[in-house]
């Protein structure tokens, strides 16, 4: 039976978006922070996938253009331009407004949302015992949803593009569900928001900034705490670290010993030439910080999306331990590639930093306000050092952007310091979901802040794991997660109509 990646890919879209030399230079930012998306996406963009297409959506899902303002918090002239913002409606399960049946809806997050989709199934699986309308709305700037028609245009006005941020987008997302409800009169439908990664910190922070909106959330994998100094730097690369090493310590030593020989080799005369051979990549490597950016990344994205039944980790780790006998630390090292992605042609050394849509977006959302410090040491990790160096960072953006990182904005707007203390007696109705083998989960809510703001985690679990559709072979632990993410939510519908019921009663007595 195919695996949850294989029966996903077929779905997902291709993104190889070129753009001018100055934003393809976006990409290659100092300090380059993880994508935060649901599911593991750029590896599959090498030279062999060519039979990757838009998925196509079944015609349940009804697909929709909003005229959303550009700037919700300003009366310049420019604040009250116009631009299409997509959004689908699935109406299948629905209730209907007569019955106040509940509504779900997935926040887009830093990629097209037709992408996300197929592959958000928290949404459908659960709509039928909810009788829920399903909404998903996608993020300004991703997808159909550029003010300009596309991001080069946008990014390259420096005006335009000062609107793509999480304020004006939660903003977005506001205005669609008013004006969704007030169409379909459900103004007493309870919204439950769903977000995964970064989409899951958008659905925390709507709670929290539009309690009048949405009921409650659920965010999933949401690492809301990797801002400023809450979170030690080095706990994403720490938590790929420890996988690797619940792995296989053997599989951990060689990838840790790996660095220095990689350098060793590159620095020999033809050195890159014998490194790009041994690795059969598809074009000559320029340096060895390539291939290692290349193994870096793919030993993260293993780690993120470290999901049954194939557990990525653990591919890598196979290959490695079960090189050839004699075989070199490199020779174990591109085993471990071949194990992870499969017997190709050449491997495609540059498919993490392609400056795809949603590469050149994050950078820019990254460089902006969205400054998630995320680096290591010297001998924390088995990574080579590359410890996240603010002044480097803010001069690497204002050479990309012009501008320089607010890096303290997102503490000061949704706040982070403190979290139980703040919000235990403020918010309310919020899941944090998470699974423990994911590196973002370093950054996450782990434990109950109070009887209705709840960390719900599973220790084998990985990035978003929880909101991909459900499978027959899912594992037990995962079930439950789902169960109990499922009966929580059920348990605030059930309250808030207890309490419209009350109201009503109260004002026809």
């Amino acid at each position: 039976m195919d695996s949850l990646y294989s029966l996903l890919y077929q779905w997902l879209p291709l993104l190889l978006l070129f753009f001018s030399t100055s934003i393809s230079s976006a990409t290659n930012l100092h300090n380059k922070i993880p994508i935060l998306s649901p599911l593991r996406r750029t590896n599959l963009l090498g030279p062999d996938d060519d039979t990757l297409s838009t998925p196509s959506l079944s015609e349940d899902f009804k697909t929709y253009f909003y005229e959303q303002t550009l700037d919700h918090f300003n009366y310049n002239p420019q604040s009250y331009t116009k631009f299409k913002q997509s959004y689908v409606i699935n109406y299948k399960y629905w209730g209907g407004a007569s019955s106040n049946s509940p509504i779900f809806v997935y926040l887009g997050a830093e990629a097209p949302l037709v992408g996300d989709i197929p592959i958000i199934g928290f949404l459908t699986d659960n709509a039928p015992r909810f009788k829920a309308l399903l909404v998903y709305i996608e993020h300004r700037f991703y997808g159909n949803s550029i003010p300009l028609g596309t991001m080069e245009k946008a990014m390259e006005n420096e005006t335009i593009r000062g609107y793509f941020n999480s304020a004006q987008a939660l903003a977005d997302y506001a205005e669609v569900l008013l004006y969704v409800k007030d169409k379909l009169s459900a103004h007493n439908s309870p919204v439950i928001v769903v977000g995964a990664s970064y989409g899951g910190m958008l659905a925390s922070w709507f709670r929290l900034k539009y309690p009048h909106v949405a009921l409650g959330a659920l965010a999933s994998s949401a690492p809301i705490l990797y801002f400023d100094d809450i979170t030690p730097q080095n706990g994403y690369y720490s938590r790929v670290t420890k996988d690797f090493k619940e792995a296989s310590e053997h599989c951990y030593r060689t990838i840790r010993k790996s660095w220095s020989e990689i350098d060793k080799v590159a620095s020999k005369p033809n050195g890159l030439s014998i490194l790009s051979q041994k690795f059969k990549t598809c074009s000559h490597l320029n340096s060895s910080s390539e291939l290692k950016d290349y193994l870096d990344s793919m030993y993260s994205a293993a780690a993120q999306y470290n999901q049954p039944p194939d557990y990525p980790v653990t591919q890598v780790c196979s290959g490695i331990d079960k090189a050839d006998k004699g075989s070199d630390i490199l020779g174990r090292i591109f085993a471990g590639v071949i194990s992870y992605n499969g017997n190709r042609s050449c491997y495609d050394t540059l498919v993490y930093s392609r400056p795809t849509e949603t590469m050149v977006g994050w950078s820019w959302q990254t460089c902006s306000e969205m400054v998630m410090p995320i680096g290591r040491g010297s001998n924390d990790t088995m990574f080579p050092a590359s410890p996240f160096i603010l002044e480097d960072f803010i001069k690497s953006c204002k050479s990309t952007f012009g501008v320089s990182p607010r890096p303290h904005w997102i503490t000061t707007y949704y706040g982070g310091h403190d979290i139980k203390l703040v919000l235990q007696r403020f918010a309310s109705n919020i899941i944090f979901s998470n699974g423990l083998r994911d590196p973002y989960s370093s950054g996450g809510v782990l434990e109950n802040l109070s009887s209705n703001l709840l960390a719900v985690y599973t220790v084998k679990g990985s990035h978003c794991l929880d909101i991909l559709p459900a499978q027959k072979s899912d594992p037990w632990w995962l079930v439950a997660q789902r169960k109990n993410e499922v009966e929580i939510i059920e348990g605030w519908i059930k309250e808030y109509y207890a309490d419209l019921l009350a109201i009503r009663n109260e004002k026809d007595a």
